[in-house]
């Protein structure tokens, strides 16, 4: 049975690698690594498609160590003991183990012995994001190495050269430059994506169109999933997106996400930065968000697009202030450091107390007058008004005028006075 062109174009040796020149380039770290015959344990992370695998078994094979692959998700104990086995008769081996952020505690606690004794060379690779997803006993015992997503020159270089290579399509399939151009385009950094649209483009037709290329790759490869890094850079750049006022980034990264099908990621972050960046300077915008999410979720995809679209043009192009949010932040500190009593004429029973000195509910001539904080702190200020609208405008005029009454906890005294 014929191998998939991706597997047969699978790079043997460092000097096969396409890209990532900051790892394999001259005087780089995996480079020193091969000609100084010095084998170290690493932890490969970046998004799919990129070569993580493959990398790690460059080095071993320009190394000329023996190495075995493992599965982090549907390897066993069984097959784990075996390997270590093997690596004490072999006098050491490389391991490969695929998505190791899912490796269990029991089979880290296999493998940490012999990974500390330098009797297995671990080189792991992950989507997810090292720091947080890969147990920190397994981290500490390896170096972490960033694999980036190919741009679309490498892309191409690595089709053509699958079209020329003997293992690969031995130029048996010419390719005109804009069908290439679209297969790099839609391939986003993948290469595994992009030889599998050569390869059944090549099936369809020995001169590959741009027609060719659109009818068998309708929608570009997209990184985003649940299960790896690409899903939260998407949803952080949409947020900051917004926030930036960049209302064409914002939508692209709402399609993405459309495209996803993940509306819980759209409907937290949209409403998150509807109160928290706009606020005060638009708040109508920030009830339209709440009624567009809600019309989204009911009609749900693809017509969700549209309502969601509305929420994040007016968002993006809204002003910005963020006064509420720094204002209950200050807020916070304080409580979080420090506890004041609340006024005894504040309280919802104050006990033993003289009528005049309690707080009137029928006398609302004099509310705005009352000192609320307790004395440690009341002339503390968390709120500041930001000119970013005429809606916050106004707020602002309000808090000036109301920062000119004299405030009291001298309650009878007001109410004899006035």
């Amino acid at each position: 049975m014929k191998q998939p062109l991706a597997l047969r174009m699978r790079p043997k040796t460092l000097d096969d690698i396409i890209g990532q020149k900051h790892l394999v380039g001259p005087d780089m770290i995996l480079r020193k690594v091969v000609e100084q015959k010095q084998l170290f344990s690493f932890i490969f992370f970046g998004p799919s498609g990129t070569g993580k695998t493959t990398l790690a078994k460059a080095i071993a094979n320009s190394l000329n160590r023996p190495y075995r692959l493992f599965n982090a998700v549907t390897g066993n104990k069984k097959e784990l003991d075996a390997i270590f086995l093997e690596a004490k008769m072999t006098n050491g081996l490389v391991l490969i183990i695929d998505e190791i952020h899912r490796l269990n505690k029991d089979k880290q606690d296999l493998l940490l012995p012999h990974l500390e004794e330098g009797l297995i060379y671990l080189m792991g690779t992950t989507t997810s994001n090292p720091y947080f997803a890969i147990n920190p006993a397994i981290r500490s015992r390896c170096h972490l190495l960033e694999v980036k997503a190919l741009n679309a020159e490498d892309i191409k270089e690595a089709i053509k050269h699958a079209i020329a290579a003997p293992e690969g399509l031995y130029n048996e399939v010419s390719i005109d430059d804009d069908a290439l151009s679209m297969i790099a385009n839609h391939a986003n950094g993948d290469i595994r994506y992009a030889l599998n649209v050569l390869e059944i483009c090549s099936v369809a037709d020995k001169h590959i169109t741009q027609e060719t290329v659109a009818q068998y790759s309708r929608l570009a490869n997209s990184s985003i999933s649940k299960d790896d890094d690409g899903h939260y850079d998407a949803v952080s750049a949409f947020q900051k997106s917004i926030r930036g006022s960049d209302v064409q980034a914002a939508l692209y990264y709402l399609a993405r996400l459309i495209q996803a099908n993940d509306m819980d990621s759209i409907e937290r972050r949209l409403l998150t930065l509807a109160y928290e960046d706009i606020g005060l300077a638009n708040p109508a915008a920030c009830a339209r968000c709440v009624n567009a999410i809600d019309a989204a979720k009911r009609i749900g995809f693809p017509e969700a697009r549209i309502p969601l679209a509305n929420a994040v043009i007016e968002l993006a192009l809204s002003p910005k202030s963020r006064s509420a949010d720094e204002a209950i932040d200050a807020a916070m500190q304080v409580v979080n450091n420090s506890s004041y009593q609340v006024p005894a004429y504040l309280r919802l029973t104050p006990v033993n107390m003289d009528p005049d000195d309690k707080y009137d509910y029928g006398r609302s001539d004099l509310w705005p007058y009352i000192q609320y904080l307790p004395d440690e702190i009341k002339d503390i200020e968390f709120y500041s008004p930001k000119n970013s609208s005429k809606a916050e405008n106004q707020l602002a005029q309000n808090f000036l005028k109301l920062k000119t009454l004299k405030r009291t906890k001298n309650l009878k005294k007001l109410k004899n006075s006035r």
